[in-house]
Formats: C-alpha cells, structure tokens, sequence
C-alpha cells in the first residue's frame, strides 16, 4: 500500500509540475510574444529547453520544499504520503482555476498553501517561522522589488537612449529580449521545477525510501525537469494575454528590462536566500514598473487589481482545498 501511494504521490506531483509548467510558461515569454521579439512557438520551445536547464542548476530551493515546511516525521509512512498528495491536491485544483480565469497567480504559494493546509488538517508541526522568513517576507518583498527595480533601471535606459533613432532602438531591444526571455525562462526552471523535487523528495522520504538530508537523485531531477518543460511548450495562452496585453502594452525596450529585473530577483532568491518566491509576482511587479515610467495612468490598475485578489487567495484557498481532501482521503486510506 505505501509503495503505491509513493507512486500516486511522484505521478501527482510531476502533475503539479506540468501544469505549472503550462500556467507559468507566460511568465517567461509573454513580454517576447506581445513586443514581437519572438514567435509563439518559437519562444514556447526556448522557454521549454531553458526551464530544463535551469531546474538542474541547483537544489537549494527544493531542500527548503522538502525539510522547512511541514514535518511530517511524527505520523505513519501512510498518513504522512496522504498529507503530501492532499497538499497537492489543493495546488493542482488552484492552478487549473486560475488558469481558466486568466489569472497569473503563484503556483509556488498554491504548493505551500496546499502542504500547510493539510499539515494542518493533520495535526503536525507547521513551521511557522520559516514559512515567514522563507515564503510569507519574499511574498511581500519580490514584488516591491521588482516593480522599484524595473522602473528605475527603465528610467536609466530612456535616458541613455534619448537621442538615439527609435526605429533602430527598438530593433535592438527586440534582439536583446531574445536572451532576457531565456533568462527569464532558466530562472523559472530554477525556481519552480526545484520545488516539485522537493515534494517528491518529502514523499520518498515519508515512505522511508530516503532519509532526511539525502541528495536528491538524478532521477527526480530529470524527471521534474522534464514535466515542467513539457508544461511549458503546452503553453499559456490565457495567462499570456493577461501579462503581455492587458496590464500594459509593451515595448521592447520595456519588455527586455521587466525580463532581465525579474530574472535577477530569482537567480538571487534561489541561490542567497534559498527562498521559493513566485515566478508570477516577480515578473509582473517588473512589468507594472516599466509601464509606471510612461505614466501611472498608463498601467490598467484594474487588471492588477484582480491579479492582487488572486495573490492574496492563493495560499489560503490551496490550504482549505488541501484540508478538505485529507479528511476526505484520510478515512478512505488508512
């Protein structure tokens, strides 16, 4: 029965990973798409290889997944794997909701939200300061840093290029945003990809295949690896639209600049702080920033508002979802 669930558990989760992959796929090309530096198809497969690279670039992100969320070493191997699939559960069902409506919310918090909602429902430790320190402050932070960044390195391009010929600018930033998507596409492998591993990690370890602080094997990182670049040549489309038509209609210029902001919070949240910080707060606060240099009236508040809603949801809908499941399952299960 436990061999089973881990394989329920390892299927599962290279579900999550798939479809963040598709649901996320936007963060790394919508501003290539939308300013017209890449084809859809063309960025889809940039995006897809560069995800692989980058998820097999480190483990940091995916040790904190594993080890500084929930403590699952009090319960049964049974019940401990039932808490991890319940917790997927929920991240998986806000994916896909958000995902019709459009909305580019954080598959990185729905993961959290869904593994603490059932730690929860389970009565084990949820570690609460590292949830504050690791996710809930570079919840708040990313996104302030992102959008502060982004306008004044956009400030600093206008004025370099001020009298410059637009036509010839322009054409120049289009071929710039070729190697700022694929930056921004290695930074989501490395982010997000790292955090499916370390969810398949906490299950073999809850179903004493490894112990706590092993490496994580060859085989899960390719196999993360390549679930979320399959996601990603899937595509986005309706996230897509939402991030590169609907809060502002961007430039190549802006588009190069929001990419490479966003790109360099997340190498630096992967690799200083080991924090799993979304791909989807990031990118979008940069790409309110750059808009914010034209004139504030020029960003549709409205439609970042509703992407506000969905950021502020995430994290408890994925948990009520995630508890709702485990005491569903737990009584059926064990």
């Amino acid at each position: 029965m436990e061999l089973a669930l881990v394989i329920i558990v390892v299927a599962f989760a290279l579900g999550f990973d798939y479809t963040n992959g598709f649901h996320d796929a936007a963060n790394a090309i919508a501003t290539s798409v939308s300013t017209r530096a890449l084809t859809p198809r063309a960025a889809l497969i940039m995006a897809a290889v560069f995800n692989l690279v980058g998820a097999l670039l480190g483990t940091q992100v995916a040790t904190t997944i594993a080890e500084d969320i929930i403590n699952v070493g009090g319960v049964s191997s049974q019940e401990a794997l039932i808490i991890v699939l319940s917790g997927l559960i929920g991240a998986i069902s806000w994916n896909l909701i958000t995902w019709w409506l459009g909305l580019p919310s954080s598959s990185t918090h729905a993961l959290i939200g869904g593994l603490t909602g059932a730690g929860i429902a389970a009565n084990v430790t949820v570690y609460w300061g590292a949830i504050l320190d690791k996710v809930v402050i570079p919840m708040i932070l990313s996104p302030v840093v992102g959008f502060s960044l982004a306008f004044a390195l956009m400030v600093g391009v206008l004025w370099l290029v001020r009298n410059s010929a637009p036509a010839r600018t322009m054409r120049r930033f289009r071929l710039a945003q070729t190697a700022s998507a694929a930056a921004m596409a290695l930074g989501h492998g490395l982010q997000d990809a790292q955090k499916t591993m370390g969810v398949i990690m906490l299950a073999l370890i809850a179903g004493g295949f490894y112990n706590q602080g092993d490496a994580i094997p060859l085989w899960v990182k390719l196999s993360a690896a390549t679930a979320i670049s399959l996601g990603t040549y899937s595509g986005g489309w309706r996230i897509m639209r939402t991030l590169g038509r609907k809060i502002i209609e961007l430039d190549p210029a802006r588009g190069f600049v929001a990419e490479s902001v966003a790109a360099s919070v997340l190498y630096a949240s992967a690799y200083w702080l080991h924090a799993p910080i979304s791909t989807t707060h990031t990118i979008t606060s940069a790409i309110m920033g750059v808009g914010a240099t034209k004139r504030l009236s020029a960003v549709r508040w409205g439609v970042a508002k509703n992407i506000g809603t969905a950021w502020v949801l995430t994290i408890p809908m994925a948990a009520l979802v995630a508890a709702c499941v485990y005491w569903i399952l737990n009584p059926i299960l064990t």
